[in-house]
């Protein structure tokens, strides 16, 4: 399983936890820095951002991974929109948290969110 990371570096305890969490053993950590340049339009930006990813239209379909958000919140919208488009699927993405009362700050895995069920769950509501 591969694990787009658009954030902060993992450590090999977050590697583990997803390891365990999955199931899957972890193949490759694409690492994409996600810093834009706020004067340009941001579309261009993160569909150049995933291009780095390596992945062809057929692996994008089909190689299971996890996405590592952007902080930025408009960042991690588009990321999210440009993945569906080419994945055909809403991707499994990675959420840290603080670990309380660790100085300096240190985070931990907190879960895995499957944001294509969250989605079908959600149209029941409709």
């Amino acid at each position: 399983m591969y694990i787009i990371n658009l954030n902060h570096p993992l450590t090999e305890a977050h590697l583990i936890k997803i390891e365990a969490i999955t199931g899957k053993a972890v193949c490759e950590i694409k690492e994409i820095p996600s810093q834009i340049d706020h004067n340009y339009a941001l579309e261009p930006q993160i569909e150049a951002l995933l291009e780095k990813v390596g992945f062809t239209a057929q692996q994008w379909q089909t190689e299971p991974f996890i996405v590592h958000l952007p902080a930025l919140n408009y960042s991690a919208a588009a990321v999210l929109a440009q993945v569906h488009g080419r994945a055909g699927y809403f991707p499994p993405i990675l959420r840290l948290r603080p670990v309380t009362g660790e100085i300096p700050p240190r985070f931990e895995v907190a879960e895995i969110l499957n944001l294509q069920a969250m989605r079908e769950r959600a149209r029941e509501k409709r």
